[in-house]
């Protein structure tokens, strides 16, 4: 097969005639297209779990990294987190700002609701943390609703029965099972000790770094007194 496509092409090179004849009919070469623009990174489904076990969403080498310590069970959190909107749709959309959630315990009910907000698919992340702060105020009047023979029952359980008891007595259960988590997946979750220990964790560095309530807010690293709402956020990422 070499020889053949040797001398087949000896016979142009010797035959500038042959050679003109190949060519005549070709199409003339297409005009190179011009490159497409790198198409934008969509910063509000860029979401990692991080080496501090947190969860961020945004531009990892955005210029200002926004760091929350939140409670799911906290009204102050959920109230910052209706009406912080903007921070996603224009800080952390354009690329300039990420937001980083880091769960820190304070409620009895933390645990178990915290175990379950971290156990879906880290895609689904933000937008469950977004629809259990919605549904706080119904969560958080069915513990308000509980009696002293219910906490009592609840103070004699180990840490796994409990953080079931109290994910059943709230709502939480049935909120994540609406949402497609099988039984067995929601015993898998709070039986997770491993995600148990890494809870903890968070919670003791945080409070290592002077963290003592929630929402605390830090940004490049730098805690942000006095700050837990939008309206005293917003000026300082400006």
């Amino acid at each position: 097969m070499r020889f053949l496509l040797l001398a087949f092409l000896a016979l142009f090179v010797a035959s500038p005639a042959a050679l003109a004849q190949a060519h005549k009919g070709r199409p003339a070469a297409a005009k190179k297209a011009a490159p497409r623009p790198a198409a934008r990174p969509n910063w509000l489904t860029t979401i990692v779990k991080t080496p501090e076990a947190g969860y961020r969403i945004g531009n990892p080498n955005a210029s200002l990294k926004l760091v929350e310590y939140g409670s799911r069970s906290c009204p102050t959190c959920a109230r910052f987190a209706a009406e912080s909107k903007p921070l996603f749709s224009s800080y952390v959309a354009s690329g300039k700002v990420s937001y980083e959630f880091r769960d820190f315990l304070i409620h009895p009910q933390d645990i178990a609701i915290s175990l379950l907000g971290r156990c879906v698919p880290t895609a689904r992340y933000f937008s469950t943390l977004d629809a259990m702060f919605a549904g706080q105020p119904g969560f958080n009047a069915r513990g308000q609703a509980l009696t002293d023979a219910d906490f009592k029952a609840l103070e004699d359980m180990e840490v796994v029965p409990q953080a079931r008891a109290l994910s059943d007595k709230l709502g939480y259960t049935a909120f994540f099972k609406q949402r497609g988590m099988t039984e067995a997946r929601v015993t898998q979750c709070l039986a997770d000790r491993p995600a148990l220990i890494e809870l903890g964790k968070i919670t003791g560095d945080a409070q290592k770094l002077g963290v003592n309530g929630t929402p605390s807010f830090f940004l490049n690293g730098r805690k942000l007194d006095n700050v837990y709402s939008w309206a005293q956020l917003e000026p300082l990422l400006k």
